[in-house]
């Protein structure tokens, strides 16, 4: 049966529609570019599935097509959109990652976690963690992946993410923080892009745009309808009983903030709590003037995404000692 507005079950816009049949139609983020070689940016891409046995999850694997025997830091990236939208393979992110590669000479494997509404939001972090787990299974040489064992640098590994992703590859920081070291997962550093956190009691100029935090405000109690408290400690990581900060488990934090995003207080308080927690690394902040949440995603040649790019390049390249 054709879906219609006659046989909608619910509709979270203008993200998706649900329909009464268990259709679900996803509006942002539909389209799919295949993995390959890209002549213009030099990048060769593959898709790996089977890391989640049963299940959609899968990761592209982002590689220089002139990097020879050369070992290359790599960055393991969470793909935004409010849990509910977009993969590796949509062209934003596709060609996000090509540019990533490109310019910043990492390796670079782009997940795709199970999402909302077909999965609750504990699968994404599930998901991410296992994939996590199988890339360090690379980490003697000896791993199911040639890519990997051959080009990625284990004691240069990122995890990286924008929006949704960010606050994903904090959580895995997190979890990697907590587990026994005998795992053999070792993060140098997390960059993470207009991170998706937030909180009930409004900070900062949150208050002064009521339409936007209106919208950030009903986000997490549809991606988490059991526990729907913007407290929950996975999106408000100050909140009162949340983990401690000084468990993170990495070398190196860069939060990277737009002027213009309702999100941007989120991120400096992060920057601040992880500087107050007793987390003994280096934490840095980056803000990108006169520009919106996830800016650069959407204007790769623009002034300001490139030099966003180059703060990244910078840190995914900077020397392990200038990390500790």
């Amino acid at each position: 049966m054709a879906t219609s507005t006659l046989d909608l079950d619910y509709e979270f816009l203008p993200y998706f529609k649900v329909y009464k049949n268990g259709h679900v139609e996803r509006l942002l983020g539909i389209d799919a570019i295949p993995p390959g070689i890209d002549s213009q940016f030099g990048v060769s891409s593959k898709d790996i599935s089977n890391i989640v046995p049963n299940s959609e999850v899968y990761v592209r694997i982002y590689l220089p097509i002139n990097c020879k025997n050369k070992k290359l830091p790599l960055v393991i990236y969470f793909h935004g959109g409010g849990f509910c939208m977009f993969t590796p393979s949509s062209s934003l992110y596709h060609n996000y990652l090509n540019t990533l590669v490109s310019k910043s000479r990492v390796i670079a494997i782009s997940v795709h976690y199970r999402r909302l509404p077909e999965h609750p939001i504990h699968v994404a972090y599930e998901d991410s963690w296992q994939v996590l787990q199988w890339v360090f299974s690379h980490c003697n040489g000896d791993g199911p992946e040639p890519w990997l064992n051959e080009h990625a640098n284990f004691a240069r590994v990122f995890l990286s993410g924008d929006s949704a992703g960010a606050n994903i590859a904090h959580n895995m920081a997190m979890t990697v923080g907590s587990v026994d070291p005998e795992l053999m997962i070792d993060i140098l550093g997390v960059a993470l892009i207009h991170p998706y956190f937030w909180g009930s009691d409004p900070i900062g100029s949150e208050g002064l745009y009521p339409d936007k935090k209106a919208g950030v405000d009903r986000m997490w109690s549809f991606v988490c309808p059991s526990n729907p408290d913007n407290d929950d400690p996975r999106v408000n990581l100050i909140a009162k009983g949340a983990p401690s900060l000084m468990s993170l488990g990495c070398h190196r934090v860069l939060i990277c903030v737009a002027e213009k995003d309702i999100l941007k207080d989120r991120g400096r308080a992060y920057y601040e709590a992880l500087g107050r927690s007793g987390w003994m690394r280096v934490v840095e902040i980056h803000e990108t003037q006169g520009e919106d949440h996830v800016f650069h995603l959407h204007d790769l040649d623009s002034q300001k995404s490139k030099d966003l790019m180059k703060n990244l390049a910078h840190f995914f390249n900077r020397e392990r000692t200038h990390f500790l």
